[in-house]
């Protein structure tokens, strides 16, 4: 066995050693993670910025947001009828997900909910809506939530379809009063990562 094969042999036996947290932990950091002055969707300033669609958007990324995503949705103590979230931050993880459901044997289908109405046509704010049951219950899902606006919307536009949020789930928590404003309306935050745990091997 040449040096370079042995290398890309021992490559992959440490990628098989890692848990599927542990190596999107590494990839957020590399792909993701950001020092600098920033201004935030939010309107706040930091010295620190999280681009999830630099994570979210690659292959492997990608593919291990959906599946932890997945191990969530399949521990909630009611069946999840449909994972969805806002455009664009969302739109990754919403088919990610969906596809770790499906190579499950567990398909849930996927929504988009638009910042705007189409303005034409049926005029709507979901996207997706024909694969789902009306009234089932379902998960958002965000890249980064920092303050928690985003979802707040995204939680009364879904709600006004007849739809009921059980379960939120972010892949990065800011941990900026997002889940606090969340809990106040009577929703619980779950994060695949906190900026604490990030931010200690940053």
């Amino acid at each position: 066995m040449g040096y370079a094969t042995l290398e890309t042999h021992n490559l992959k036996l440490e990628t098989l050693k890692m848990t599927d947290r542990q190596r999107l932990k590494e990839i957020i950091l590399e792909k993701s993670f950001r020092k600098g002055k920033f201004k935030l969707t939010s309107g706040l300033e930091s010295d620190f910025y999280f681009d999830g669609k630099q994570t979210t958007l690659s292959a492997e990324g990608a593919y291990l947001c959906g599946k932890l995503i997945f191990e969530l949705i399949r521990k909630h103590p009611e069946k999840i009828g449909a994972v969805g979230g806002m455009t664009l931050g969302a739109d990754p993880l919403v088919t990610a997900a969906s596809i770790a459901s499906f190579l499950a044997q567990d398909p849930i289908p996927a929504f988009i909910v638009r910042k705007e109405s189409k303005g034409h046509g049926t005029n709507q704010f979901i996207e997706g809506q024909k694969n789902m049951q009306q009234g089932c219950l379902v998960t958002l899902l965000e890249d980064v939530v920092t303050t928690g606006g985003t979802l707040l919307k995204v939680i009364d536009r879904v709600e006004e379809q007849g739809y009921k949020v059980a379960q939120i789930i972010t892949v990065v928590d800011r941990q900026e009063g997002g889940a606090e404003t969340l809990k106040e309306k009577g929703f619980t935050l779950e994060s695949l990562f906190t900026r604490d745990e990030l931010m200690a091997d940053a």
